[in-house]
């Protein structure tokens, strides 16, 4: 059984383990909290279906009905068991192909979504380029081995930390087992069951997707959360039956040296915003939600806060409408960023102040300023 396996201090004991490439990052902010070989060009097997799934969700409706075609259900290795002709709603195909690992599912979707295969590879590779994962080129949906389909684990933790940050892709890479109902034949159900052993077992773990071919070897992108702290490990090309317990090992290092620092709490007044054509002169805006970033060893002097409000709002404005934002950066670049939102509602009507406010803003924007 796969628990908490690791409390050790020292990274270097990180380094005998037996993945050729690993790495740890805190979710919400992509920093690095250990790697080895994070840069170095890998096979990254089924940890492709996380930009499968990825392009799936934000590019279509997960209702729609998709019907399997004989290329689909001809595809070789790890399968959902998917037959020529099957019907499923694409919610429930992409579930069963991120539980199951199915080859079968990410063809029926690529073929749905983009005609071909080929077509979706390419713009799995533009989606991972635009989030950062530029040393990432996809030439399949599967993850079966290809020389022209490659990552590394750095780029697969950037990819998976974008992924993080939607409910829905959370929601099913968290999924331990369910049965997916099949909409022809309407007989056919297969309960399926997560590959992430990690999964309520380890504690904490959320995610997010293993990976196995003979030429990638065993790899594993594993996501925890504990008390606030977000991470995400992956290990590619490990020894036989270590990728969960290296994976628990590097997130049992994090647990242990990550801690979450409160700059602003959600319910905390941080700015005074001007309002034109309002009954009053100004409001108050606080954090969406809680303005948290993560240290590590002494590195707090890394991270800044900058409060981004809007210059002034107008009137009538509903309390919680978004006056801006608050951005968290680490080292000079933005790592994350919360909305600024109204703590009061600004009615229309007239102030003397807010009338005055509103002739400087003219008169500032009259010179070029605003």
């Amino acid at each position: 059984m796969i628990a908490t396996v690791f409390a050790e201090d020292n990274p270097q004991a990180l380094d005998d383990m037996t993945a050729t490439s690993m790495i740890l990052i805190e979710a919400s902010t992509g920093k690095v909290i250990y790697e080895k070989n994070a840069e170095s060009r890998q096979y990254p097997a089924s940890t492709t279906k996380m930009m499968t799934l990825l392009l799936a969700i934000e590019n279509a409706n997960l209702d729609d009905t998709i019907t399997v075609d004989a290329q689909a259900a001809a595809v070789e290795g790890s399968s959902m068991h998917l037959e020529t002709d099957d019907q499923l709603k694409l919610k429930d195909l992409v579930t069963g192909m991120m539980l199951a690992s199915g080859n079968d599912a990410t063809v029926a979707v690529a073929d749905y979504l983009a005609g071909s295969v080929q077509d979706y590879a390419e713009y799995m590779t533009e989606k991972a380029q635009a989030i950062g994962a530029t040393n990432t080129h996809f030439a399949n949906s599967s993850g079966l081995p290809n020389s022209d389909h490659y990552s590394t684990a750095h780029d697969l933790a950037r990819i998976a930390a974008y992924g993080y940050k939607n409910p829905i892709f959370r929601q099913i890479v968290g999924t331990k087992e369910k049965e997916i109902q099949w909409q022809f034949p309407s007989a056919k159900k297969i309960k399926f069951e997560n590959t992430n052993e990690l999964l309520g077992v380890y504690p904490g773990a959320n995610g997010m997707k293993t990976g196995y071919t003979q030429a990638a070897g065993e790899c594993l992108v594993a996501s925890a959360e504990r008390n606030g702290v977000n991470l995400i490990a992956v290990v590619m090309h490990a020894a036989d039956n270590e990728r969960f317990i290296e994976a628990a090992k590097l997130l049992d290092y994090g647990f242990k040296n990550v801690k979450m620092v409160k700059a602003f709490a959600k319910d905390e007044v941080v700015q005074n915003i001007r309002v034109h054509g309002g009954k009053i002169y100004q409001l108050t805006a606080r954090p969406k939600a809680d303005i948290l970033y993560p240290i590590s060893g002494d590195d707090s002097s890394r991270f800044s806060i900058q409060i981004k409000p809007d210059r002034y709002v107008k009137a009538p404005v509903q309390k919680d409408t978004v006056v801006g934002y608050v951005s968290i950066l680490y080292d000079g670049q933005e790592v994350n960023r919360i909305d600024l939102l109204a703590d009061e509602s600004a009615p229309a009507g007239f102030n003397l102040f807010s009338f005055f406010g509103e002739l400087y803003d003219g008169i500032f924007s009259l010179l070029g300023f605003a």
